[in-house]
């Protein structure tokens, strides 16, 4: 079976979530970032999700993890949850 790890931060603005992007990309640290960001519990974690297969996530961020880069910060996702910033973190 295929599986996927990935790391996220939700946050409810796609403004927000472009934002917390721009300050990845300029070096600042993703944890870090999901730490004081995110709105998942998750973010207490750094956003760290663990592994996970297809059809265990929404759509829009199971369409993420399983088709896109691994190891790039992909988003603003949009979900019924919010916007997401999600890096695929591994896949097998």
């Amino acid at each position: 079976m295929v599986t996927a790890t990935a790391r996220h931060i939700l946050v409810s603005s796609e403004e927000k979530c472009n934002e917390l992007k721009q300050q990845i990309a300029e070096g600042a640290d993703f944890a870090e970032l999901a730490k004081s960001h995110s709105s998942c519990p998750s973010g207490k974690s750094g956003g760290e999700l663990g592994a996970f297969g297809p059809g265990m996530m929404v759509k829009e961020f199971d369409e993420v993890c399983f088709n896109e880069d691994v190891g790039v910060v992909h988003g603003p996702v949009k979900t019924q949850f919010g916007y997401h910033l999600v890096e695929v973190t591994s896949r097998t």
